[in-house]
């Protein structure tokens, strides 16, 4: 895990072995990007019902997007992990 409790392998490019993030791991990154699972649904475009599309990532009911996570890690001061070192 790194300093904010993120495994390493999920801070890489979806196309260089990347592993989904736990719950936890999500949770993490908004918590350093300061979000609420509102503000996030609403920063990422998720609609009306993203708080609970949120509340699925956190849970681990539904995996979250490469995508989302990315731009989630960059928000959180992560670095753009989609992008080869």
């Amino acid at each position: 895990m790194t300093e904010a409790n993120i495994r390493l392998e999920c801070l890489r490019p979806a196309t260089s072995g990347w592993v989904q993030p736990t719950g936890e791991e999500v949770r993490e990154v908004l918590r350093l990007a300061g979000f609420t699972g509102g503000h996030t649904a609403k920063v990422l475009g998720l609609g009306a019902k993203g708080d609970r599309t949120v509340r699925r990532w956190i849970g681990e009911d539904s995996a979250i997007p490469y995508a989302a996570w990315a731009l989630l890690c960059d928000f959180a001061g992560q670095g753009c992990i989609w992008k080869e070192t």
